[in-house]
């Protein structure tokens, strides 16, 4: 019998209303964690590591995976110390290392991490979701933001949706979008003012996608040598949504971009964060193709669903139901660590936790970071959990 993939479940520290002893209910056994605290570009210290090491252990988990330690702005722009900046990543890298800790995702997206319009989206039994609805990109692009250049890159139809929508909009309710798509990075409160944004658009102007995938391959051939060195696996997350949205560009989209990244610096260190739901937001992407072309490459499993909108918006699904096909998913997963069991690879147990689930039951009752909230990510823990024995039982 394969063994089970390792499920985890992300935690955003000690201010976190979900606490270690909710997630400790789940039957997860591992944590993703990062230190949220100190600022990107920071070296994270032995002793912060190890604080948060030992509330871990503590509470009955492994550190599993560190999702993020945060890239520094000035890598991704080029920027005139940004090799200070990948000294100070490489130091975070070791010093994890020395904790054991040795699985870091990270992510390449200038300036946002993912984007949503709407945090609570309310489905037809009540859950809450989280949605990008294009046509509130869009809006906010061409008649808040009114970025420079913006008017050239939608159609007629896509602009008289986004002003249909942008009409439909109390005071309210347009700066509830404003800080949507503002919002900063995961585990902080941190929200752009326009000008602020405007301020970071600059830094990008020149800065297209093969100058941004050039700045990335920069950085992975400066710290892969040394996460081999410290027996670190890098896997990069996809970018969310898959494509460029605000003027600024994403590489980090499809099969080719995954290729790319890879062949940039090849290496057992580096490798890729499996997320369905953002890669599976762009329908053209295969992700049982991808997971059985690429798998030996695959550090970290995020899985969730979305339902794609003809338009290009989408929402958070139920894990197993949406526009992805769950079950062929995991099965290329199982198929994978099949292979790795034939060759002798140890890794043969992938880190896996479910993704953004929607509020649900007492959920409602708990500030949580969006997509975060314990009962429905045990919902979707519980599901995948159950398909990943099912399909075991039945091919082995």
């Amino acid at each position: 019998m394969i063994e089970d993939l390792e499920q985890t479940f992300r935690w955003f520290g000690p201010a976190d209303e979900v606490t270690l002893a909710a997630i400790k209910q789940t039957g997860a056994t591992g944590i993703v964690n990062a230190l949220h605290h100190v600022p990107s570009g920071k070296i994270w210290s032995t002793a912060e590591i190890k604080k948060r090491n030992d509330i871990i252990k503590a509470a009955g988990f492994r550190w599993s995976v560190v999702e993020s330690v945060n890239i520094h702005e000035s890598i991704k722009t080029d920027g005139k110390d940004r090799d200070r900046y990948i000294e100070n990543y490489i130091q975070t890298l070791k010093n994890l290392s020395i904790a054991g800790i040795n699985t870091v995702c990270y992510n390449f997206m200038p300036v946002l991490d993912w984007t949503r319009t709407n945090l609570d989206f309310r489905l037809p039994n009540g859950a809450s979701a989280l949605r990008y609805h294009a046509p509130a990109v869009a809006a906010f692009d061409l008649y808040i933001l009114e970025r420079e250049g913006a008017q050239n890159e939608f159609t007629s139809q896509q602009k008289k949706d986004a002003k249909k929508y942008l009409d439909s909009l109390d005071s309210t309710a347009r700066q509830t979008l404003i800080n949507t798509i503002m919002a900063g990075l995961p585990g902080t409160d941190e929200v752009f003012t326009i000008a602020q944004f405007k301020t970071h658009l600059k830094k990008y102007k020149g800065v297209d996608a093969a100058a941004l995938k050039c700045n990335l391959a920069y950085f992975l051939r400066a710290i892969i040598p040394y996460a081999e060195e410290f027996g670190i696996k890098m896997c990069i997350h996809p970018d969310d949504p898959p494509f460029p949205i605000l003027g600024l560009p994403r590489v980090v989209c499809t099969e080719e971009d995954l290729l790319d990244l890879i062949n940039a610096c090849p290496s057992p260190s580096n490798g890729i964060t499996f997320c369905t739901g953002s890669l599976g937001a762009n329908g053209n992407n295969d992700l049982p193709g991808m997971i059985d072309r690429l798998g030996e490459h695959i550090h970290f499993l995020h899985l969730r669903n979305v339902q794609r909108e003809p338009d290009g918006s989408f929402f958070e699904a139920d894990h197993l139901n949406g526009s992805n096909d769950m079950f062929a998913v995991m099965k290329s997963i199982i198929a994978e660590q099949k292979r790795r069991k034939d060759k002798g690879r140890t890794d043969i147990a992938i880190p896996m936790r479910p993704d953004h689930g929607h509020k649900i039951l007492d959920d409602f009752n708990y500030n949580t970071y969006p997509g975060y909230s314990v009962i429905g990510r045990l919902k979707g823990l519980a599901e995948l959990r159950g398909l990943e024995m099912g399909i075991k039982r039945s091919l082995y």
